[in-house]
Parts: C-alpha cells; structure tokens; sequence
C-alpha cells in the first residue's frame, strides 16, 4: 500500500510540478483547445453546408472527409499532419509543432463539427426556409439570417461536447515533440514521470484535466436542459366526442 502510494499520490512530486502545468502546461492546452476547436466551427460549417448540396459532386468530397477523420484514430490524424507533412518538406508553420498540433487537432474537430451542424440544420422546419423565399431572400440569404442560426442554436451542447473532446485530444500532440514554453499539460507531466519514475504527475495532470472538463461537462448537461426546455411543445389536440344519434320522433 505504502509503494501504491508513492507511486500515484507522492505530495512532492505532485507539489513540484504544479506550477508548470497551471503555468505553461494549462495555458497551452486550452490554447491548442480553442484555436482547434475555432478551425473546426468554420471549416465544418463549410463541409456541413455542401453535405447538404444536392449534387452528388458536391456532396461526395464533404462525405469522403467526414467519413476519413471520424475513422482514423486521432493519435493516426496527428502523427501524419505533425510528423508526416515536414518530412514531406511541407512546413506551412515552418518548425513550430504547435502550428501542426492545432492543424491535427482542428481537422479532427471539423469532421465531428460536420456533422453537429447537418443535424442542426436539418433540424429546422422546411417551413422556415420557405418563408424567407416568400420574403423575397435569396437561397443564401435565408439559410445566413434565418435557418443556420437556428440550426446552431439546436447544437449548442453537442458543440460545447465537442470542445472538451478537443481539449482532451490535445494530449496527443506530444508525439510532435514540443518546445519549451509550448508543452501542454500531459507533455509536462510525461518529462518529469520518465524522470523521476513516479506516476503522480500524471495524477496531477489527471486533476487538471478534471478541472477543466467536468465544469464544461455540466454546462453542457445545463444548456441541454434549456433547450429541451425553450422547445415549443406541440398541443395535443382534443378528443372529438362522436354526436350523439338523433332519434326522428314521429308526429
């Protein structure tokens, strides 16, 4: 017990590291986080958008990238984009593995974000789009002001869930092998265990994790509910009794 201890829960090993991960660790995860999950939002509107083409053409390419980053491991995703595109001598962020870690990661997030927003937008009445054509909008137009922000209003907790995946897939990219002052937390925690041989700063990076996903968690849980809640329930409509019989009464 005495070992088990040591091993997972060692105060001074926990006490020592603390200030790297709420330091640079904490400040570079949520970094990876949001820049990842920002891609994500914009390039999966637009794949969610020609998802919903009409043409075969269109649609397919949307399909096949979808489809391709839902399937891959994200560990895969993030040793291709990091490890493979320099080797092929393409450097879009020249040696900065941060710029190849939010790219792997925002890729990844686009593909789920995809389809978050076909179902949003789906999920809006044929009747609203029709109303804005009857308003003399273009096609544009109506699907801007009218139909995506409804749309994204329907998603907003499966978009808030996505975001803390994201936050939780960002561990990966210390395969990529970051710079001092761009390590994120499990990085962090990584060097000092294979330095030391003692797991508690992977506990202690654990925590961090929880502090940060299980708020997020019941916010999301808490815009559920409200928007459960805000849906307009259709009325029941009430039972028709059958008239009673009239009976002829003879003169």
């Amino acid at each position: 017990m005495g070992d088990f201890l040591h091993t997972f829960f060692d105060v001074h090993e926990m006490w020592s590291v603390l200030p790297e991960l709420l330091g640079e660790g904490l400040r570079n995860t949520l970094l990876i986080a949001v820049l990842a999950i920002v891609f994500g939002l914009v390039l999966g509107m637009l794949l969610a958008v020609l998802l919903l083409s009409k043409r075969r053409l269109v649609r397919l390419p949307a399909r096949l990238y979808v489809d391709v980053f839902r399937g891959l491991p994200a560990i895969v995703t993030v040793s291709l984009v990091g490890l493979g595109l320099p080797a092929a001598h393409l450097r879009p962020f020249g040696r900065s593995p941060l710029g190849y870690a939010v790219l792997a990661v925002g890729l990844i997030s686009a593909a789920y974000c995809a389809e978050i927003f076909r179902s949003g937008i789906q999920s809006v009445p044929p009747g609203q789009l029709q109303a804005g054509r009857s308003l003399g909008l273009s096609y544009l137009k109506t699907m801007r002001l009218v139909v995506v922000p409804q749309g994204i209003r329907n998603v907003l907790p499966a978009l808030a869930g996505q975001f803390i995946v994201d936050i939780k897939e960002s561990s990966l990219v210390y395969l990529l092998g970051l710079a001092v002052g761009q390590r994120e937390l499990y990085f962090i925690a990584q060097e000092h265990q294979a330095a030391s041989y003692n797991s508690s700063s992977l506990v202690a990076a654990g925590l961090c994790y929880l502090v940060i996903t299980i708020p997020l968690t019941y916010l999301v849980n808490w815009l559920d509910r409200r928007m459960r809640a805000g849906r307009p329930r259709v009325a029941t409509p009430a039972p028709v009794e059958p008239a009673a019989e009239q009976t002829e009464v003879s003169a």
